[in-house]
């Protein structure tokens, strides 16, 4: 979003839309991570728990989307191969690698609900509620990528900032098509 004040035409269909997608390549993310590192390598029981939570915010979503009759973006097939090639890709480059990818998204993830929260305002508090809650979420799983080793990545400043620009840009697109 513009960052625009509720009052001013804030538009919650594209806040919509653009979540549900974010929760959608979270979970392809985090399968792409699975496929490459099984069930028992290190940090896997932690991704895992991350995507179940992932997939709970999508499935809330996806019932707004459906409630307020919103589309989801029609670029939902390109985020699920890029998710999952970027999660595979970053769990083959290890488990600190595949948990700054997490840090990294994971911040930009807060920025973008927060201003979400101050575009809303209290014109819809489902919605802000939805984000408030996710938002606590997302911060926990980049607090929590940061504890296991997220900073200790090869190449983590360049790693960090080009998932999160990537982010930044799936973001604007996810809010227009």
């Amino acid at each position: 979003m513009s960052g625009a004040p509720a009052d001013s035409g804030t538009d919650t269909a594209a806040m919509l839309r653009v979540d549900q997608a974010g929760e959608y390549g979270a979970t392809r993310i985090y399968a792409g991570q699975l496929a490459v590192m099984g069930t028992r390598a290190p940090r896997s029981a932690e991704i895992a728990a991350m995507a179940a939570q992932e997939a709970a915010h999508r499935a809330r979503f996806d019932a707004l989307l459906t409630r307020r009759g919103v589309r989801p973006t029609a670029l939902q097939p390109l985020w699920s191969v890029a998710g999952f090639a970027l999660g595979a890709a970053t769990a083959l480059a290890g488990p600190a690698t595949a948990m700054a990818c997490t840090a990294a998204i994971e911040e930009e993830i807060d920025r973008h609900y927060s201003r979400q929260l101050a575009a809303l305002g209290d014109t819809d508090p489902e919605l802000a509620g939805l984000i408030d809650e996710f938002r606590s979420d997302e911060r926990a799983h980049r607090e929590a990528a940061l504890a296991a080793g997220a900073e200790q990545a090869p190449l983590y400043p360049l790693v960090s900032a080009a998932i999160r620009l990537g982010c930044r840009i799936a973001i604007g697109l996810s809010e227009r098509i």
